[in-house]
Order: structure tokens, then sequence, then C-alpha cells
């Protein structure tokens, strides 16, 4: 099998970096920007997240179909990422746009720009994924590719919050100085025209990325046997029937989950219950950016060693032993004491074991394919590889819901000067117990995943020989 260089797995990252530069800002600040910039509730803003990334979830699916059956002369995955760039860094300004409407204005509006980009996302993000697949048909290597992708992601997503929170501000002082007042006493900007500026600057780099992962990387696995006249409805029908990829998009589901819940409730919990209004000088970081760029770089180094701790123990029994452990140290944060270190600390410890679960949720994915592929002779990357997208996009969305409407039902009020202790508790369960839960599930569902390594290894071995015959 042909080794793949290091330039074209750094760009195969790019394009990872590029998505999670926008799916940071939405998993971590959208609640925020939409009840105290945007003007809507919480309650409001939570069912908007779960409708538009529900079905924009099953959207993934077809995109997943339509990128198998995409020919050209770039690839089947590889043409998305060139057509879909602009539009993707386009979108993401429109959404964080603040119109001057009223209430059941700003919601509409809400709904079809969030749906609008959840689209977009989907039309590159999905053949982005499916390209693991294609690049190399060597399980080391896709799993040394897939931990690229998510150690850029990572670095992605600490560009992110290194650059924001500074951009809005920049852009609040340029265009918007009757905010200059607020910035006084507010650690994160409530300027409209501000966070739209910021967002768009992020989406200038993402499509640098994306163009430098479409020209630097190259698909090399193809379908082994005629393709021609497989409908949509077999293909869904074997994917459907496939119980390895229903538990692991069950998993999956569940540990993003866990991610989702504990940082869309940040920026409240530090405002909120540690009260803290520190900004670091020369940065414009609040203490919420410094906890996002510590659980980042920690996530950096769970990302790094999961290729080496998997080879050595097992991709399965890593993932449950990792997953369990962010379940541990995040249930720590309901019972530590009112205190930033110690919340720094356990942040850092929990996104370390969180690391390691994301680049081995990808890779078993790519090995589903294989599995696949050997029992039905059909190679539906896509498809199988747009499931990663959906279960990311259930989580988020099911983690961005449930912090909305948990933040109603502890009666939220982002026009109060000092939140009450019953919101407050609700803050709590939401950065600490309740994505426990979720750990734990998705430790269950990786209990019964039933792929082994040495099964892996025989389905690379089978699929090798078949394409040398060919």
């Amino acid at each position: 099998m042909e080794k793949i260089k290091i330039k074209e797995k750094i760009a195969y990252g790019f394009g990872d970096a590029a998505s999670s530069m926008f799916w940071k800002i939405f998993g971590m600040y959208a609640l925020f920007f939409y009840t105290d910039v945007f003007g809507i509730t919480a309650a409001a803003a939570g069912t908007m997240f779960l409708v538009a990334r529900l079905w924009d979830s099953f959207f993934d699916v077809f995109v997943g179909i339509a990128a198998d059956r995409t020919k050209s002369r770039w690839g089947k995955y590889r043409p998305y990422l060139l057509w879909f760039a602009v539009p993707f860094a386009v979108m993401g300004v429109i959404t964080f746009f603040t119109p001057s409407f009223a209430t059941t204005g700003k919601i509409i509006y809400a709904y079809v720009t969030y749906s609008l980009m959840m689209v977009v996302y989907s039309l590159i993000n999905v053949p982005y994924a499916s390209l693991l697949g294609a690049i190399s048909a060597d399980p080391k290597e896709r799993n040394s590719l897939s931990s690229y992708r998510m150690t850029f992601a990572f670095i992605g997503s600490f560009v992110t919050f290194m650059l924001l929170q500074p951009l809005i501000n920049f852009f609040q002082k340029t265009f918007d100085p009757q905010h200059l007042a607020e910035s006084a006493t507010a650690t994160v900007s409530t300027s409209g025209i501000a966070w739209a500026l910021g967002v768009g600057t992020i989406g200038i780099l993402c499509v640098v990325l994306f163009f430098l992962c479409f020209s630097w990387t190259k698909e090399r696995v193809v379908q082994i046997d005629n393709e021609e006249n497989v409908s949509v409805k077999s293909d869904l029908k074997q994917l459907f029937r496939n119980n390895t990829w229903w538990i692991l998009v069950a998993t999956g589901l569940a540990a993003l989950l866990f991610n989702a819940m504990r940082d869309g409730v940040a920026i409240y919990y530090f405002r909120d219950y540690l009260g803290t209004t520190y900004i670091m000088s020369g940065t414009g970081w609040d203490m919420t950016t410094i906890y996002f760029l510590i659980g980042q770089a920690a996530n950096i180094i769970g990302v790094i060693a999961a290729p080496m701790i998997s080879a050595r123990y097992g991709k399965r029994l890593t993932y449950m032993i990792a997953i369990l452990l962010a379940g541990v140290f995040s249930v720590a944060f309901f019972f530590a004491p009112k205190s930033v270190a110690t919340v720094l600390v356990l942040q850092f410890f929990t996104s370390i074991f969180a690391g390691y679960v994301l680049p081995l949720l990808w890779s078993m994915f790519a090995d589903i394919v294989d599995d696949q592929e050997i029992k039905t002779g059909r190679r539906a990357t896509g498809l199988i590889f747009s499931s990663s997208s959906m279960s990311q996009k259930l989580g988020w969305a099911l983690g961005a819901a449930l912090s909305g409407w948990i933040l109603a039902w502890f009666h939220y009020s982002p026009d109060a000067a000092v939140q009450s202790a019953e919101t407050i508790f609700g803050e709590k369960l939401m950065i600490s117990l309740l994505p426990a839960a979720c750990a734990v599930l998705a430790f269950v569902g990786m209990f019964f995943y039933p792929l082994s390594d040495k099964k892996v290894k025989e389905n690379t071995e089978k699929l090798e020989k078949r394409r040398t015959k060919k």
C-alpha cells in the first residue's frame, strides 16, 4: 500500500481545522449569541437548534449518497471542498448578522439562516469526512490520518478561541462605539455588527484552509466492483441492516452530547456561578476563553496520544476507558469548590480523555466501510461517513437544545443583573452530572461494538487481495 506523505496528512487536517473553526463558534457561542446578542429566549433558541440540526442530520445521509455517485476529474469527495468553501464563509456572516426585526421576525430569520448554514456545512463536511476512506486503505494510515484530522480540528478550535473575542472587541470599538461603555463591565460583547464581522474574518481563514485541503490531497481507494445501477434504496437498506453501524452512531451521539452540553453552558457558568470578570491584558481573553483554550490544548494531547495507546490496547478498550475517565472528571465539577483554578485543572484532565475519543470514532467509521464492503461488495464510503456527521450533528443538536431548555427550565433571564440560585444550580448540572450521564451511555454502547482490531486487520487483507486481482 502507498504510504501517505506528511504534507498530505497535514492538508487533510486543514479541512477539519476549517470546519472546527465554525463548529466551535456554533457549539460554544451560539446559545449566548442568540440569547444575549440576537435577542430571543433560551427556550426559542434551544428549539431552533433542535429543529434545524435534526432535519439537517438526515440531510447528511443524502449528501453522502450524492458524493458516492459524484464523478469528476478531482474524484468523488474533493470537489465539494472547492465548490462550497466560499458559501460556507458567507453563510457564517449571514447567520451571525442581527437584523432590526421584531421578535417573530428574528425567530424566522434565525431558523432560516441557521438551517441554511447547517446545509452548507453538510455539503462540505460530509464529503470531507468521506475523504478519509478514499485516501488510503491501510488501517494504520487511516488511524494516522484521523489523528491528524482531529489534531488540526482542535488547533482550528484553538485559533477560534484565540481570535474571536479580540476580533469582536476590535470591531466593536471600530464600528459600534456605543457599546464601549458596556465593555467596561461585560466580558463578552453584545454588539451585533462586531459578531458578524468577527465571524466573517474567521470565515476567510476557513476558505483558505479548504482550498489547501482540496489541492494537496488525493483519492486512491475506489469501488472494486461495477457501481452502476446501484440504487439508493439498496444502499440505505444495507446500511440500516448493519448493526455495527447502529452501535457506533449511538455511541458517537452520546460522546458528542457529552461535549455539546459542557461547552454550551461554559460562558454562563463562569459569569453566573464563578462570577469572574478577569480579562487577560494584551489579549482581550476573558476566563471563559482561557477555559476553552486549556480544553483545546488538552484535547490535542489526547488526540496525539490516541493512535499510540490504541495500537497497544485496541481502539475499543481505549475508547471505553477514555470516555469513562472523562465522565469521572466531569462529575468532579459538581462537587469542586468554587475556585477558578480548580475548574481549570478539571477542564484540563476532562479534555485530555475526551480528546482520545473523537479520532478513534472517525477511524472506526472507516473500518465499518471495509466491513460492509466485505459483506456486500459495495463500498458506500460517503453514505457511511455521512452517519459520522449525522451523529455529530444530532449530538450537538440535542446538546444545544437541552442547554436552552434547561436554562429556561431553571428560569434563566438575560436581563437579570444576577441570576437566581435556581438558575446557577441548573448551570452546574449542565457542566457536570448531565454530561457524565452521556459518557456512561457512550461507554455502554462501545461495550457492544463488535469490530475487534483482529477483525479489522483481516478485512484489510481480504480487500487488498481483491484489489490486487483487479
